[in-house]
């Protein structure tokens, strides 16, 4: 815990000693802790974690773990203060995780939308690692941009100006490198029919010398499989690696884990870069309690992951899905993995 918030806990113990007043009174402090890990490559509520349904799963043990942060909240006093002398849990302003400005209802509601955007992109990442196809769709038009009435959700975009395009970033890099008041042709297919589209870009809302187009691209996968992931009563983004691994590990020969016990954390995006979480300490404190021996950490948490590591944990480095599977085919054959 930091300095700040350490020394605003101690400033509130004093009011212990004025009776049972402590017991009712909420401090605006959250508790952060250790929150159960789920294996990737097992079941959870009798449903596999990761389901692969329309062809053939290569068989998996072990463990690809994904990790989690416990919060709790409306904490008393003596609550506050026994989580903190714990040593297990820190204080956080609840502000941090519920933000004056949200409900509570309103800050899951986002967690759960960032987990199931962390679905997507880990199906994507894992299925472009195994050279699988995906295609690129307008997913949303906004109403009043300037592809409202020209582009419809579900066209599947093909080319801007000629050139084919074929992910997400390289919609935005073609769009923001125009002007506004530039004029580009979209090439969409619809029903198996090709077809055309001039649109006139707008300024973008954060940035007017930049083009606009008003839709947002999404890639989906292109195969004869689903992919289904089954775990419920988790939010937030930081899955993505975990069950990217998973996905890779059923649709291919071999163990990644090495038949070990792997834990980790990080988000992922469509091209399968990996990116930061929060709440690393408490995360390497329930995959060690769990029986993990390894842990994946992104690269911008090594700093943090290197001051809390629990003894027995090996910490690998990650920077990209491709890496950790590099690191973990190495370990399994006896080699080095990057470490933080």
């Amino acid at each position: 815990m930091n300095r700040r918030i350490a020394t605003l806990v101690a400033a509130l113990v004093p009011v212990v000693v004025l009776g049972v007043a402590g017991t009712v009174i909420t401090v605006p402090f959250a508790a952060l802790g250790p929150g159960p890990t789920y294996n990737t490559l097992g079941d959870a509520d009798g449903r596999p974690v990761v389901q692969i349904d329309g062809t053939d799963v290569d068989p998996t043990t072990g463990h690809l773990n994904m990790t989690t942060v416990a919060v709790r909240d409306q904490l008393n006093i003596f609550e506050a203060f026994g989580f903190w002398a714990s040593g297990r849990q820190g204080l956080v302003p609840r502000e941090e995780v519920y933000p004056p400005d949200k409900t509570k209802e309103e800050v899951q509601e986002g967690n759960q939308a960032d987990f199931e955007q962390s679905e997507d992109s880990a199906e994507l990442a894992a299925l472009r690692h195994l050279g699988f196809p995906a295609v690129l769709t307008v997913g949303t038009v906004a109403p009043d941009g300037p592809a409202a009435g020209l582009l419809n959700e579900g066209d599947r975009l093909v080319a801007i100006d000629g050139v084919p395009i074929d992910t997400v970033t390289g919609v935005r890099d073609v769009v923001s490198s125009k002007a506004p008041g530039d004029v580009i042709v979209v090439t969409v297919t619809e029903d198996g029919v090709d077809r055309d589209e001039a649109v006139t870009l707008g300024a973008r809302p954060d940035d007017a010398e930049k083009g606009y187009l008003g839709v947002t691209p999404a890639e989906e996968p292109d195969v004869p499989f689903t992919v289904t992931f089954n775990l419920a009563d988790v939010g937030g983004p930081s899955a993505g690696l975990m069950f990217s691994l998973a996905v890779v590990d059923k649709l291919s020969p071999g163990e990644l884990s090495n038949g070990d016990f792997v834990a980790g954390t990080g988000t992922i995006d469509a091209e399968g870069t990996v990116g930061p979480i929060g709440g690393i300490p408490y995360k390497l404190i329930a995959a060690r309690e769990a029986g993990a021996t390894t842990f994946l950490v992104p690269s911008q948490n090594c700093d943090e992951a290197k001051a809390n590591t629990p003894d027995g944990l090996r910490l690998v480095k990650v920077e990209t899905l491709d890496g950790a599977i590099d690191s973990l085919q190495s370990i399994g054959t006896g080699g080095d993995a990057p470490s933080c």
